[in-house]
């Protein structure tokens, strides 16, 4: 539970300094669950020094808010699982994007690397991707990397696929961007212990569903190995229609479209 602050009164000097002497004052578990929505620049500054929740609130004068990644412009009626994604982000929780009957699609952390070898052992998953790093300090640093800068910018990504009985890991999937591309990429790898019961088609299913109501994708492509037979029946299993052949970095794909409206 959080709990969201307001405030939209003009702070002068003073009162800001007082305020940050407040929140230094104050015990680290309570701050930690404050999410502050302030319109001052100033104000949001303290905050981010403090490292606590905070995002601007926009109205129709132009102010800049250095570092500040989040804003919003109803304080009335705010998106209540917006501003819990915004509290979410600043103490390094990672998000839920999705359930399925089975499973739990969320963001990936660094704990899933471990379980991420081990799917990736199996020659198979990597007969049509691209592997893991063989350093794994050095996949530990990309995973980091990505949290900030992808999960961070765009808000989506490839994600961590769980059971949802047990939490395992099982796989990854998700939407992402490719350079020369306009539309998001549909990706996935399930671990072959969990192949061939429909647990991919489950999970691209909700993540389309994700990308369409969540993300407001109106279209959204797929592009595998001319002979990777699996990812083609997935994919006409899903909706996508077959868009020809593309050559991305010296390698020819197919490609495989869907239209979310």
């Amino acid at each position: 539970m959080i709990t969201k602050i307001i405030l939209e009164k003009e702070l002068n000097a003073e009162e800001l300094q007082n305020l940050e002497i407040l929140f230094r004052e104050t015990r680290r578990e309570i701050l930690d669950s404050f999410l502050i929505l302030t319109d001052s620049p100033e104000l949001a500054g303290i905050c981010r020094k403090l490292n606590m929740a905070v995002a601007a609130v926009l109205s129709d004068e132009t102010k800049s808010f250095p570092g500040i990644s989040y804003a919003v412009t109803d304080v009335e009626n705010p998106d209540e699982s917006y501003l819990e994604k915004i509290w979410q982000r600043s103490r390094k929780i990672p998000w839920k994007i999705c359930v399925t009957k089975r499973c739990l699609v969320r963001e990936s952390i660094q704990e899933d690397v471990e379980s991420f070898y081990r799917i990736y052992r199996d020659e198979s998953i990597t007969a049509y991707m691209e592997d893991l790093f063989q350093d794994k300090e050095a996949e530990l640093a990309y995973i980091r990397e990505y949290i900030e800068k992808i999960y961070g910018f765009y808000g989506f990504g490839m994600w961590t696929v769980c059971l949802r009985e047990t939490g395992e890991v099982i796989g990854r999937a998700g939407l992402s961007m490719r350079e020369g591309f306009e539309e998001p990429e549909l990706g996935y790898v399930i671990g072959k212990e969990w192949q061939r019961q429909g647990i991919a088609t489950e999970v691209c299913r909700a993540i389309l569903d994700y990308g369409r109501d969540e993300l407001g994708f109106s279209q959204v492509r797929a592009l595998m190995h001319p002979e990777n037979a699996a990812s083609r029946k997935l994919c006409v299993k899903l909706g996508f229609s077959y868009g020809g052949e593309v050559e991305v970095e010296k390698e020819v794909y197919s490609r495989y479209e869907i239209l979310l409206r």
